[in-house]
């Protein structure tokens, strides 16, 4: 089995996954929350193990590089990180119907990874890629992307919450208001600090390549904008107090602009960064 295999087979784990949170939610079922968690997990240890093959399969075609170079090998690893950072808050909050709205990313990143638009094999690096930055840059990149869809994914569950705080049906399952408010808030001040590291290498890595740390490059440029409504939505918290409702509905906006900067700067606007879509 090749890491293609594997990798496919990590799309139906985060499927079957993702079916089981929402049982879960839906039917109050502890079984089906279990389910999840080892589904999860088990596919998260597959997915590892994947990435693994698929690095030690580039050095045997003579390519030798991380699995973190093109549009595939980036949405599984935004996967790979979306289920880390997800089983991490659920092992801290204890609530598995937590997972019916996280580990959907996941399962679609992968979804999207698998489907024929994306190109999958392994090719040598270009110049601008052979750089010890890259994988400094893409995890840290990636890691707060991926943390920022569990916020887009909580922020979810708070509006629907919200419509009924105190019901004692559905929503009854799901963590009260201020604890899923204090999930989307750290969630993104967890993202917040890994995107400010991963534009911080990445101008590292632009000076080594291109000779300049900031070219205003569509992608650089997207990035920027992100980073800037994100700490303004922090900014605002901390100095106005906002919460809940609003700041709900500005992570799933933030998570939005995050989309346009991974995926439509790519395909949309041409630039340095436009090896990527490839």
């Amino acid at each position: 089995m090749d890491s293609s295999q594997l990798l496919s087979l990590s799309t139906f784990g985060y499927l079957f996954a993702s079916g089981a949170y929402l049982a879960a939610f839906l039917f109050k079922s502890k079984k089906a929350g279990l389910a999840g968690t080892i589904a999860t997990a088990l596919t998260f240890l597959g997915q590892t193990a994947a990435l693994g093959l698929r690095w030690y399969e580039s050095y045997q075609i003579g390519a030798g590089h991380a699995p973190l170079t093109n549009m595939y090998e980036s949405l599984v690893f935004f996967s790979w990180s979306i289920a880390c950072f997800y089983l991490i808050i659920e092992y801290k909050f204890k609530n598995k119907t937590l997972g019916a709205f996280a580990m959907p990313f996941a399962f679609f990143a992968m979804a999207f990874a698998s489907s024929g638009w994306v190109y999958q094999q392994i090719n040598p690096l270009i110049p601008a890629l052979q750089s010890n930055w890259l994988i400094a840059h893409v995890v840290t990149c990636f890691i707060g992307y991926a943390a920022f869809a569990v916020a887009c994914g909580i922020a979810v569950m708070y509006l629907l919450k919200s419509r009924s705080p105190k019901s004692s049906g559905l929503l009854a399952t799901l963590p009260d208001l201020k604890v899923i408010d204090d999930i989307i808030h750290k969630s993104m001040v967890y993202g917040f600090l890994w995107l400010s590291a991963g534009i911080i290498t990445g101008a590292i890595w632009d000076n080594s390549a291109w000779g300049t740390y900031w070219s205003w490059d569509p992608k650089e440029t997207w990035s920027l904008i992100t980073w800037f409504f994100y700490a303004a939505v922090l900014h605002a918290r901390f100095t106005r107090g906002w919460h809940g409702t609003r700041i709900a509905w500005l992570a799933i906006g933030g998570f939005a602009s995050v989309v346009f900067t991974y995926y439509g700067v790519n395909y949309l606007l041409s630039g340095l960064h436009s090896y990527g879509a490839s």
